[in-house]
């Protein structure tokens, strides 16, 4: 009997499906990464126009749900070319020794209607920090081309000198020119790959 229900339970457990795991590639033409820094007493608003990363999705189990994101440093833009060069010169980002941004998840927590708490390791200017963010997922439907596409969104602070980008200016008044935090909004719609990523053992 024994022999026979360590054979039968092992040959059942192979029958069960997988848990289906998606995975989407974000659309960057169709996304955006945002952000608005304190100058003086207003913010002042920007971008970055090239990014990629893919959005895993376990849709019973949220825990095994990822985020990888990549983000081109020198495709800062904030409308001025002159400001634009100094946020890519060694005071800010400087995009020639560190030219990218990242973002990789380690855990993911659904907090139910739609809600995700995602943290993951944060690295920008070569320095790497653990955040927590807040995800909206805006559900998923095809597009008129057959392709299925999933949107997300997130608006969360980080503060710059965290990671190592300190310059600033004085003025008379003692406060600083520029503000610590930056306000980062992620606008993210992915379309899903063919193939189906294997379920995490």
């Amino acid at each position: 009997m024994r022999s026979m229900f360590r054979t039968l339970v092992p040959a059942l457990l192979l029958a069960l499906p997988a848990v289906a795991q998606d995975a989407y590639k974000i659309d960057a033409s169709h996304s955006e990464v945002a952000f608005k820094v304190r100058h003086i007493l207003s913010k002042t608003p920007g971008r970055f126009s090239k990014f990629e990363g893919t959005i895993v999705v376990n849709a019973k189990e949220a825990a095994k749900s990822s985020v990888d994101v990549t983000i081109d440093a020198n495709s800062i833009s904030t409308d001025n070319a002159n400001r634009d060069g100094h946020l890519k010169s060694p005071d800010f980002f400087d995009t020639a020794k560190f030219p990218t941004l990242t973002f990789k998840s380690t855990s993911v927590v659904d907090k139910g209607n739609g809600q995700l708490e995602v943290t993951g390791d944060f690295t920008m200017h070569g320095v790497t920090k653990k955040i927590t963010v807040p995800v909206m997922a805006l559900g998923a439907t095809k597009d008129p081309w057959g392709n299925v596409r999933g949107g997300w969104e997130a608006s969360f602070k980080v503060n710059r000198k965290d990671h190592g980008i300190v310059w600033n200016k004085v003025l008379d008044n003692g406060a600083g020119m520029l503000g610590d935090d930056v306000e980062i909004s992620l606008n993210f719609e992915g379309v899903k790959q063919k193939a189906e990523v294997e379920a995490k053992k």
